[in-house]
């Protein structure tokens, strides 16, 4: 049966049939050579005439820099040898024959609705090559500066935005795109952004500590009056900039009309603010999410699902994971074992939390929550001296266990998205070394999320400046167990 606002999208499309093709047209041939994706690449048009269909999905994204061990995580091996094996025992889900480790008990109670993927390996051993592997699909396995390629969260917000502006959509209270706590680097490294496409797709960021009494996100606070001459210098400046931005050949003024409509409409909408404002839940939510970063991190991401952004990404990263504020636990950074005891309660509660609430609150078909992050860890255990004390570590010179760098397995966790959860997807050898049943690449993963966002990744098509083509770095189908049911 035909929804009401797929009604009002078809007569939308059957009046406006000119118009909408001359923009087409335009958009086909300016978007081309310059610096983007080509429109028709994105998404398969259902008719000539028509406007591409957007379904109305989300996805969360949270993200454990630096790569988590799967073996204490998602993925304990409890039979391996005593030189793989950590302190932790594997403890029971709700879920018959999925364990998780010991440290995570909020989650095993959680467990019926979320699915694992045991089975995921890339050839990428360093943190920006994993990443940008994992987030855009780079085919490199050598580090980099910087992305060639946008990542998926860019590449979304850039279908969504131009399938807004295809539509002649009315300009949109809350961005489509918001990083709470960005990921965007690694040390000196650019692990993801939106390369060619343009500054104009990256992400809204909210940045600092969302547990802290006196955070607020920033420039999100402005008087009537205040308003009132914003609109009237915005309305000037655009008449006076118009000349430049029909010059302009780099997207920076694309980017910056984005940067402009975007915080005018946060600043004189009134719903859009109150999304980021956490103060507007319940103490007893606020506390079930975890008065911490992590956990107030994950409650505005959900609000902000809630309120119609359609991607969140949010990096679990900081105080919170110890000494070296990340989740790269060689032993010269980290006693892996103190740090990943004192980090799983903050991740455990938060997680738990988000992924209970998306499902309390009815998201749980139209957001899709993925926790991972670049890659696993070593299952050998490693002893190295420490490089210096503090939280999660000895004092200099203190050997003490590790665990390394592994692409060659690596577990992540998904749920909602309209897929059946309860699942257990692949799996490794007995000592967590390699995938032994169904492996999946990067692009697997990217392929999944392009399909419950409603993107062709099949017909993605990249063009890079002045019209040069870029191969296609996506090389990979959906996880069939990750699709939602009801597509």
């Amino acid at each position: 049966m035909t929804s009401p606002h797929s009604a009002r999208h078809s007569r939308h499309s059957r009046s406006s049939r000119s118009t909408s093709f001359s923009r087409r047209q335009v958009l086909r041939a300016g978007l081309t050579g310059f610096s983007a994706l080509t429109l028709p690449g994105l998404l398969r048009w259902r008719a000539e005439a028509a406007l591409p269909e957007i379904r109305d999905t989300a996805v969360i994204l949270v993200w454990l820099r630096g790569g988590a061990s799967h073996l204490e995580t998602f993925d304990p091996k409890p039979m391996a040898p005593a030189e793989y094996r950590g302190p932790y025992d594997p403890i029971r889900t709700r879920t018959v024959g999925m364990q998780v480790g010991e440290l995570l008990p909020q989650l095993a109670e959680q467990s019926e609705r979320y699915t694992l993927l045991r089975s995921v390996a890339h050839g990428a051993g360093g943190h920006p090559a994993g990443s940008l592997q994992v987030l855009g699909g780079d085919p490199d396995n050598a580090d980099k500066p910087g992305p060639r390629h946008p990542d998926w969260m860019s590449v979304a917000n850039f279908v969504r935005q131009q399938a807004d502006a295809a539509g002649s959509a009315a300009p949109r209270a809350l961005p489509r795109y918001v990083a709470v706590n960005p990921v965007d680097r690694y040390d000196s490294f650019q692990i993801a952004g939106p390369a060619f496409l343009g500054p104009g797709y990256a992400p809204f960021m909210v940045t600092g500590d969302p547990s802290s009494p006196s955070f607020e996100v920033p420039n999100l606070r402005i008087e009537d009056a205040q308003r009132r001459q914003l609109r009237r210098r915005t309305d000037l400046r655009g008449q006076l900039d118009q000349l430049r931005r029909d010059m302009d050949v780099t997207g920076q003024m694309d980017a910056l009309d984005r940067y402009e409509q975007q915080a005018l409409e946060l600043l004189t909408n009134a719903e859009a603010r109150r999304a980021f404002d956490l103060s507007q839940e319940p103490d007893a939510v606020r506390d079930r999410y975890g008065r911490h970063a992590w956990g107030q991190q994950c409650l505005m991401a959900r609000r902000l699902v809630e309120a119609g952004v359609d991607i969140v990404a949010t990096e679990f990263d900081g105080p919170l994971c110890g000494r070296v504020a990340n989740w790269d636990d060689h032993a010269v950074n980290h006693h892996v074992f103190d740090a990943i005891k004192y980090r799983a309660p903050f991740v455990d509660q938060a997680v738990a939390a988000l992924i209970e609430d998306v499902y309390q609150r009815g998201l749980d078909r139209r957001v899709l929550v993925v926790v991972t992050g670049e890659f696993g860890r070593t299952p050998r255990i490693s002893y190295v001296a420490s490089s210096g004390g503090g939280v999660a570590s000895g004092p200099q010179g203190t050997v003490q266990p590790g665990r390394d760098h592994w692409p060659r397995a690596n577990s992540m966790l998904f749920s909602g998205g309209g897929i059946t959860t309860g699942q257990v997807i692949g799996a490794t050898d007995r000592k967590g070394e390699d995938p032994i049943e169904r492996r999946v690449g990067p692009g697997d993963f990217l392929a999944t999320i392009y399909r419950h966002l409603g993107v062709d990744a099949d017909s993605l098509a990249f063009t890079a400046f002045a019209g040069r083509n870029v191969a296609r770095p996506l090389s990979g189908k959906p996880i069939p167990e990750l699709c939602s049911t009801r597509h």
